[in-house]
């Protein structure tokens, strides 16, 4: 009778990207970046002050969003 040998399943290296500071460094200022023009268009574009002049579609566009999240605009 001889002893039989399990082979011992591969075991899998998990992948982990390769994040430089630059790499980094530009995520997070784009993610900012997005951010900030998501909290402006959100809670402080109300047409009389937006960088568009007095044009109220983005207002228009997102108000129910504004209430929802408990921005004021009237």
């Amino acid at each position: 009778m001889t002893a039989s040998t399990k082979a011992a399943p591969a075991s899998r290296a998990l992948a982990v990207p390769n994040l430089s500071v630059a790499s980094a460094a530009l995520w997070l200022s784009l993610t900012v970046l997005l951010v900030s023009m998501a909290y402006y268009f959100l809670g402080y574009d109300q047409g009389a002050v937006s960088v568009f002049g007095s044009d109220t579609h983005i207002h228009e566009f997102v108000h129910d969003a504004r209430h929802f999240l408990g921005f004021p605009c009237h």
